[in-house]
């Protein structure tokens, strides 16, 4: 609006927003001013607060002194307990407040000066205050560790002064119970020993105290009372080891008492035994009184050691001096001598019952060995010599063994003998008369029992002899008698077998006799010579000779006339047995010529006509054979007038009777055998025919039925075609089939004619073959339906084969251009990143397409068509390098990010990671984001890997591989490829520790910061400029202000660990 005072209403407007504005901006400079008052005051309330816990706590730390009384000690150490943990609650807050003043300093507040020296009188004031508890507490442990001495060393002296009473007692003085109270001092020095630590222990401990000084001023007083308790420690041990040796020698000394009489004791006892005169009346008591002074004897040597270690106790007693050395010598001395006196008479009581112990012995062996002979004695008296020669034998047996036991015992005799001579010629032996009369009694009774042995031993060998002879004679008679029942048994044998045994038995028994007729006459010679020799049997023996002589005449007389009967009999049955072989063998071949049996077939009457030729061969030849023989056999034993002649002459007629029979019907049945066959080679000519063309005709059948009947089922539109021609075809072909068809009907038609059985050489008759050319028909029919029908479904299945290998091929092709795309990763790490996401975008969406080939697939598989030569693709393997594809762009997304964490982080380069990323991508020829073990070994070699190209496992890529391919697997991924290759570089790199000392080391003087020339000075220039890039400006600790041109390293340090 065109307003008059328009130019003063925009002046004004003017004015009036410029005086807006500046009350808003002072408003907003006292809003802030206020605050920052707020915050002020709250700061100096929170100091306040600080500064008066601080106040409570040093007036707390000043009023308490330490005191030396221990319970003031412990009750101060548990007060101070408690202000550490009232310090340790309190450390939070004054942290709080540092880091609000650090806030309030950073933000700029206007009373930056006084705030910051309000920090720093509060945190010094704690730091002094921290410093104050410290020393507290030292001075308390250390007044507190010399109470602990005071207290133990009171206790050791108070302990040492009841010990010295102890071992200052002389109650070794008192014999009485010296082993009980030795025990008790050996228990006494245990303890000393078992506290001679703890006493070390209290030494040192105050020793430390004298070191440290920490003894409260009072060093001399410490150092005094470890003297003395060092000094009374050593009085007591002095004490108890002199005591120790007053007790042992009072205990040896009782020891040795003790002995002493146990030894008296044990000498009277054998003194009394050892002085005795008693030496015996008989050898058994003889040997009593010796066995018991052997015990007596080794109880002597048992002694020995008793006494040698009383006069080892004696010497030791003796030695020092300080007992009753005179009588302990003398007693010593006194029990010397009388072992010494035992050791004597004990020898000579030994010599003395040697003595008697021989002489008794003797007069024993003499009174042993006539009972002995007299006994013997005994056996070569009797008068038994034996019934039969077993009781001879066994006689003579013992008789021998009893003149073996007198040549064993004879030393014995001779022994006594000569210890008889050495008594005589002894001196010492009283009796000699008594001795030489009991020798000569004994020589006489031995001489009279050897010459009765060997009266005997010839009795009993003349009755060996005559047993012998006698037993000779019976077994031959025994034998004889045998074979005379034998050959008086009527039994001849009735059949040819026994007969040939029995004559056999016989030959055998003749050749028996002739050696028992040797054996008889040795025996009748044997028996001349034993008359001869005056034998007091020698009427006995000649009648027994002439006994088995005649028993002999008679036994070979009845073998003579046994022979003659068993021949005739032989001779008899043998003639029996031939006849009867022959008729049986007519009576075989009778059932042959009598058969009804001319043949089925040809084969069969040929086959029989065969066998009557070789049946009439087999009658000449056993005309020849079986016939003459029996003829001359029957001659043979008729001329010699044979008593069974007239059962041999019935027994010949009945045999040629049936023989001629058998020849008259052998011929007739040739004859009619050879009709036969000219009537079965007609029929079967018509057989073969018949079998040959109904043959080929059913193999045409069985050929065109199987083609007719194969299931009609193709793969494609050709197969169908080509099906339709070749039936076609067939049907051209059945008029010659018709034809064969016809001439089979009149060849079975004159087969019939002749009225046989079925046909042998086929099992096809004219009804099957009628009934399958007319199935033929009906086949062909249905075969044009199915054909017809089969070609309509391949025209639709080639349909569907185009559609989906069009669409498949297409997909296919998108998956692997998208892939190679994808691998190839051009520009920035970002830009890779970006591109990767998008592609995984547009691979997402390609499922749809995915999905319509699928329910084509669907299609395919349902209609069974499993082959397609449009396309070498399936719904699986599309299926399969889609999910492939998905999972690499997840892979190569995944991979990026970490070389971009790689890149900020660990200070790789881009250009190192594309260079890693370019690498696996060139030996990923088939891109598909993996590498085989080979492959992967050639990438490292190419990226300077000293990698040999051997087959052989190879320890340094096994190392490598036990990285990036764990499981063996048998692939390294690009995740896995990249992940080592990053590490690899950075592998030097532990922890920011190791960082920190390495920039450390390339600053002058180990600053904590870095200047940009020392950085370009000693690192490469990317590497440089990424420090520099990421590090924050140095601030000085000290002075809170920043130093030119300095970095911190530290701070970038735990910013990239972080």
């Amino acid at each position: 609006a065109d307003h008059f005072a328009s130019a003063e209403v925009e002046e004004k407007q003017e004015t009036m927003s410029g005086a807006r504005e500046d009350l808003e901006k002072a408003w907003i400079a006292r809003r802030m001013q206020l605050d920052q008052c707020l915050e002020l005051q709250l700061f100096y309330r929170d100091c306040e607060q600080a500064e008066n816990w601080m106040s409570n706590r040093e007036s707390f730390l000043h009023s308490d002194d330490v005191d030396s009384k221990e319970e003031k000690i412990e009750m101060m150490i548990k007060k101070h307990e408690d202000f550490d943990k009232a310090i340790g609650n309190q450390e939070e807050k004054i942290e709080s407040l540092q880091t609000y003043a650090d806030q309030l300093i950073a933000a700029e507040h206007y009373a930056v000066g006084d705030i910051e020296d309000k920090k720093k009188e509060v945190m010094e004031r704690w730091a002094k205050l921290k410093e104050a508890l410290i020393q507290k507490r030292a001075e308390l442990g250390e007044s507190q560790t010399l109470q602990q001495f005071s207290r133990d060393a009171e206790e050791i002296e108070t302990w040492m002064l009841e010990k010295l009473q102890l071992a200052q007692e002389e109650n070794y003085k008192d014999p009485a119970n010296i082993q009980s109270k030795h025990q008790k001092h050996q228990a006494f020095e245990a303890e000393l020993a078992a506290n001679a630590d703890r006493i070390q222990m209290v030494l040192a401990m105050g020793q430390n105290l004298i070191d440290r000084k920490k003894c409260s001023g009072s060093e001399e007083a410490v150092q005094d009372r470890l003297q003395k308790i060092s000094e009374q420690w050593q009085l007591l041990e002095q004490k108890t080891s002199e005591k120790s040796m007053k007790l042992k020698e009072a205990n040896r000394q009782r020891t040795f008492i003790a002995a002493v009489k146990d030894l008296d004791f044990w000498l009277g006892e054998v003194e009394a035994l050892l002085t005795t005169d008693e030496l015996g009346k008989d050898l058994s008591s003889v040997q009593n009184l010796m066995k018991k002074h052997q015990l007596v004897e080794a109880d002597i040597i048992a002694h020995e050691d008793r006494i040698n270690d009383m006069n080892t106790q004696a010497e030791s007693l003796i030695e020092p001096g300080q007992f009753d050395s005179d009588d302990i010598r003398d007693k010593r001395d006194g029990i010397t001598k009388r072992y010494k006196h035992i050791q004597d008479l004990a020898a000579h009581r030994q010599s003395l019952l040697n003595e008697r112990n021989t002489l008794q012995q003797f007069f024993r062996d003499i009174a042993d060995e006539e009972s002995w002979i007299k006994e013997k004695k005994l056996l070569v008296t009797s008068n038994d010599y034996g019934r039969d020669l077993t009781g001879v034998q066994n006689l003579k047996k013992k008789h021998k063994r009893f003149e073996n036991e007198l040549a064993s015992h004879e030393p014995a005799i001779q022994s006594v003998h000569e210890t008889g001579q050495h008594l005589i010629q002894s001196s010492q032996h009283g009796g000699p008369g008594e001795i030489e009369a009991r020798l000569k009694q004994l020589s006489d009774v031995w001489e009279e029992l050897k010459e009765m042995s060997s009266t005997r031993r010839n009795k009993l060998e003349e009755s060996i002899i005559y047993q012998q002879f006698l037993t000779n004679i019976e077994e031959e008679e025994a034998w004889i008698s045998e074979k005379q029942q034998l050959l008086t048994v009527p039994d001849l044998g009735d059949n040819m077998a026994a007969v040939q045994g029995l004559i056999k038995k016989h030959d055998a028994f003749e050749g028996d006799i002739s050696v028992h007729g040797e054996r008889c006459t040795d025996i009748c010679d044997q028996g001349q010579e034993l008359i001869a020799g005056k034998n007091h049997h020698a009427e006995a023996i000649a009648a027994r000779c002439e006994q088995l002589r005649n028993k002999m005449f008679n036994l070979g007389e009845l073998a003579t006339v046994r022979k003659a009967n068993l021949k005739d009999n032989a001779d008899y049955l043998c003639f029996m047995w031939k006849a009867d072989v022959v008729e049986s063998w007519i009576a075989d071949k009778e059932a042959h010529v009598k058969s009804d049996e001319y043949g089925r077939d040809l084969s069969s009457v040929q086959t029989l006509l065969t066998k009557q030729e070789t049946f009439d061969i087999g009658l000449k030849a056993f005309e020849t054979e079986g016939i003459q023989n029996i003829t001359e056999l029957k001659n043979k034993l008729i001329n010699s007038n044979h008593i069974q002649a007239q059962s041999i002459n019935k027994k010949y007629s009945a045999v040629i009777a049936r023989w001629n029979q058998l020849l008259a019907d052998s011929s007739a049945r040739e004859q009619k055998l050879l009709q036969v066959q000219d009537q079965f080679r007609q029929i079967e000519e018509l057989y073969l025919t018949f079998a040959k063309k109904a043959s080929a005709f059913n193999s045409w059948f069985e050929n065109a039925e199987e083609d007719m009947t194969d299931p009609v089922r193709c793969n494609s539109i050709e197969e169908i075609r080509s099906l339709r021609e070749a039936h076609a075809q067939f049907q051209a072909s059945l008029s010659s089939a018709h034809a064969d068809f016809d001439a089979l009907a009149q060849l079975d038609k004159q087969i019939k004619s002749f009225n046989v059985g079925a046909n042998p050489y086929t099992w096809f008759t004219m009804e099957a073959l009628s009934d399958t050319w007319r199935n033929l028909q009906s086949i062909i029919k249905q075969r044009d339906a199915e054909l017809a029908q089969e070609e309509v479904r391949q025209e639709d299945n080639d349909k569907l084969r185009r559609e989906f290998a069009k669409h498949a091929n297409n997909c296919y092709q998108w998956l692997t251009d998208t892939r190679q795309q994808m691998m190839e990763g051009s520009g920035t790490l970002e830009e890779q990143l970006a591109y990767i996401g998008i592609k995984a975008h547009e691979v997402s969406g390609k499922g749809a397409d995915l999905k319509n080939i699928e329910d084509i697939g669907a299609v395919l598989e349902e209609k069974l068509i499993l082959d397609n030569r449009y396309t070498e693709h399936s719904n699986v393997g599309l299926n399969q390098q889609w999910d492939q594809l998905n999972q690499l762009g997840m892979r190569i997304r995944h991979n990026l990010e970490q070389q971009i964490q790689a890149r900020n982080q660990s200070g790789v380069s881009e250009d190192a990671l594309k260079e890693f990323s370019m690498m696996f991508r060139h030996f990923d020829r088939e891109k598909t984001g993996r590498l085989d073990h080979n492959a992967f070994k050639s990438c490292l070699r190419a990226l300077g890997y000293d990698l040999p190209m051997v087959e052989e496992p190879e320890p340094e890529f096994e190392e490598i591989l036990n990285i990036v391919d764990p499981n063996r697997d048998g692939f390294v991924t690009l995740q896995e490829y990249m992940a080592f290759m990053i590490s690899k570089e950075t592998e030097n790199v532990q922890s920011s520790e190791e960082i920190e000392n390495a920039f450390r080391a390339i600053t002058a003087q180990e600053r904590d910061y870095v200047t940009k020339e020392e950085l370009y000075s000693n690192l490469s220039k990317e590497m440089a400029d990424y420090c520099i890039a990421r590090m924050k400006p140095y601030v000085d600790p000290k002075t809170s202000q920043p130093i030119t041109g300095a970095l911190d390293y530290m701070e970038f340090t735990r910013t990239l660990f972080s």
